[in-house]
């Protein structure tokens, strides 16, 4: 039996917290949501969602690692606030040729000064931000396309 093309889905730091953590700016839905959400989806599209969450950037690198080795289809990241300061990130997307499409809930242009800088967004395909949950299933759909 063939296996289907994965799509990563992988959240940085807090996103544990969805639903419970400042919902007015991230939404009501939880990260085990997102996941029915984009499981869902994903059997449409004829792909397979492996979704990770972990608040330490050495396992978020690691998953890139991993999913490049593995041939993944492409990568969803949401690194939180990883995306502002994370240089090792930013390098090991650019390490790897697997594309990875960058989401966050918010839109962090509309938000804090230090929000603004995105070290992450640079190394990746492409950026969805400011669409609550939506943006995880825009990405899906942009990842089925490339």
């Amino acid at each position: 039996m063939a296996t289907l093309p994965t799509i990563y889905v992988l959240n940085g730091p807090n996103l544990n917290l969805l639903g419970l953590r400042e919902p007015e700016i991230y939404g009501s839905e939880t990260l085990d949501d997102i996941a029915g959400m984009l499981e869902d989806q994903a059997r449409t599209l004829g792909l397979a969602v492996d979704m990770r969450q972990s608040n330490h950037e050495g396992h978020l690198i690691d998953w890139l690692h991993e999913a490049n080795a593995n041939g993944a289809k492409a990568v969803i990241l949401n690194a939180g606030g990883f995306t502002h300061t994370s240089v090792a990130i930013h390098d090991a997307i650019k390490a790897i040729v697997v594309p990875v499409i960058e989401v966050h809930l918010s839109n962090p242009a509309a938000r804090e000064g230090f929000r603004r800088r995105n070290l992450v967004g640079s190394a990746a395909k492409g950026t969805i931000a400011g669409f609550g949950a939506l943006g995880y299933q825009l990405a899906l759909d942009a990842a089925a396309r490339l």
